[in-house]
């Protein structure tokens, strides 16, 4: 059989998804993060590791901090962008919180650090399963910010009801 041949019969799979289920302790932000961590490697993506381990982790332990229940992790990794998304069984939306002047914030400030360290981040709109809300990040955006920023509107493609920024 020639090669032409042999290569049609090859399925060249452009996006991944993962999903994860943690349950709502203490253990979830570190399985997440681990998780997140051998996903990257598997695709030799190393140089996103950091910066999605540490908002995975702050999303994960808000989920565990704020709601009861479980958290659904679910990640897209395709060859423009790494999305990982965090769903949680509560409705309330989450707050983004900056510290005052100088003062040296020791809590609350997960969601800011995830606005700083990602390209895009976002909250769905719409439920998903028994799921009230997802808290969305993605990273390596081809001619995105890199100081990140939020979503304020338009919807430009959807995970469950979520949006994003193009950019």
């Amino acid at each position: 059989m020639d090669a032409s041949r042999r290569a049609a019969h090859r399925c060249t799979q452009l996006s991944h998804e993962y999903s994860l289920f943690a349950p709502g302790d203490a253990t979830a932000p570190r399985v997440c993060r681990d998780f997140v961590r051998a996903v990257l490697f598997t695709h030799d993506r190393e140089h996103l590791v950091m910066p999605a381990a540490l908002c995975t982790s702050e999303l994960v332990t808000n989920v565990h901090l704020h709601t009861k229940g479980t958290a659904m992790l679910r990640i897209r990794l395709t060859p423009a962008r790494f999305r990982v998304s965090v769903f949680d069984e509560s409705p309330d939306p989450p707050v983004v919180a900056y510290p005052a002047g100088r003062v040296v914030a020791c809590w609350g400030r997960g969601l800011a650090l995830v606005e700083e360290m990602a390209d895009l981040w976002g909250v769905a709109e719409e439920r998903a399963g028994r799921f009230a809300k997802g808290v969305w990040f993605e990273l390596g955006v081809k001619g995105g910010p890199r100081q990140g920023r939020r979503d304020r509107g338009g919807d430009h493609g959807t995970e469950a009801g979520q949006r994003w920024v193009s950019g």
